[in-house]
């Protein structure tokens, strides 16, 4: 060979190298987590990206994540779901119900992993828990059973309670068993219970008004609703308010009686983890919260001229100040 044509294939192969190590590099896998943009989400996405750091994934490095809120429209889900399919994610975390649910819709292939999903197989996501099937797996909620444990809770803190209002999400599917529960938590304790249907925010803020008049011994709100405002009203009006979900204590409700979050965000985060290794969700369980907290807002409960007993605040796992 020439010398002439020699360094003309030195050039080319030189040209070339780039392209090779970039066609080598490995691919970044991509996690897309789709919320309801109730409160509690944030805490939940902030926690899952440390316990997935925990795991070794270094957003930037090793894992790129692709993250979408409903913004408190749950209609907007559906949408939202179909786009980060289009996105070709390598997996679906979603954050409640109404989030699983628009996942599943959107596809059957790519794993779907739930966190704090109420009462998956009622809601059709799974067809068990020790055998999920399909695409999907991951933590489920107990948040129907809480909310009946709630009614309890009440009775237990105000002895002489005997009416409970209920406020339910009524575009969540979880409405349904939540207020079963709840119905289930009146009837052990002979406290009646009156479900109030919410499709939106002007409904949640004409709901309390009535009670000035008729004034409920507590009410319990469910998570997926604007829980701070729901806990603002309450303080305004004075009634004791109990939900299922850390946020509402931390934003003036006055009790939260709650699965440790930071525990099954860890366990979903291993699910995270084995899929992207290669297992299928058909083959891990869905898990269930083994620990649960019972938070008090001892600011909300003086605003509200409420004395809790003794024996009551010392059962707390945690109190405000």
């Amino acid at each position: 060979m020439r010398r002439r044509e020699f360094i003309t294939v030195l050039v080319s192969a030189a040209a070339a190298w780039p392209l090779a190590t970039d066609a080598q590099q490995p691919r970044v896998p991509v996690v897309g987590i789709l919320v309801v943009g109730a409160p509690g989400s944030e805490l939940f996405w902030r926690l899952f990206r440390e316990v997935m750091q925990e795991l070794g994934y270094i957003e930037g490095q090793n894992i790129r994540y692709e993250f979408r809120s409903d913004q408190g429209q749950i209609s907007h889900l559906p949408d939202l779901a179909a786009e980060l399919v289009r996105l070709k994610v390598d997996v679906l975390v979603t954050w409640f119900t109404p989030a699983a649910q628009a996942a599943k819709q959107a596809t059957r292939e790519i794993p779907i992993v739930m966190m704090l999903v109420g009462n998956p197989i009622e809601t059709g996501l799974v067809a068990s828990l020790p055998r999920p099937g399909g695409n999907i797996t991951g933590m489920a909620g107990v948040g129907a059973e809480l909310a009946g444990k709630s009614v309890e809770l009440i009775r237990d803190m105000l002895p002489s309670a005997h009416r409970v209002v209920a406020l339910a999400n009524a575009p969540d599917p979880f409405s349904k068993p939540f207020l079963e529960y709840i119905q289930l938590g009146g009837t052990a304790t002979r406290t009646t219970i009156e479900p109030i249907m919410i499709h939106s925010i002007e409904e949640l803020e004409a709901a309390f008004p009535p009670m000035e008049k008729d004034k409920p011994d507590a009410i319990i709100v469910q998570p997926s609703l604007p829980t701070k405002r729901a806990a603002e009203l309450a303080v305004k009006y004075r009634i004791p308010a109990v939900s299922v979900v850390r946020a509402f204590v931390e934003e003036g409700g006055l009790i939260s009686f709650v699965s440790a979050e930071l525990d099954m965000y860890r366990r979903g985060a291993v699910y995270v983890d084995k899929i992207l290794k290669g297992a299928s969700p058909a083959d891990l369980p869905v898990q269930q919260p083994t620990k649960f907290e019972l938070i008090i807002n001892m600011k909300t409960a003086n605003a509200i001229g409420l004395t809790v007993p003794p024996p009551f605040l010392g059962r707390a796992d945690e109190v405000i100040e």
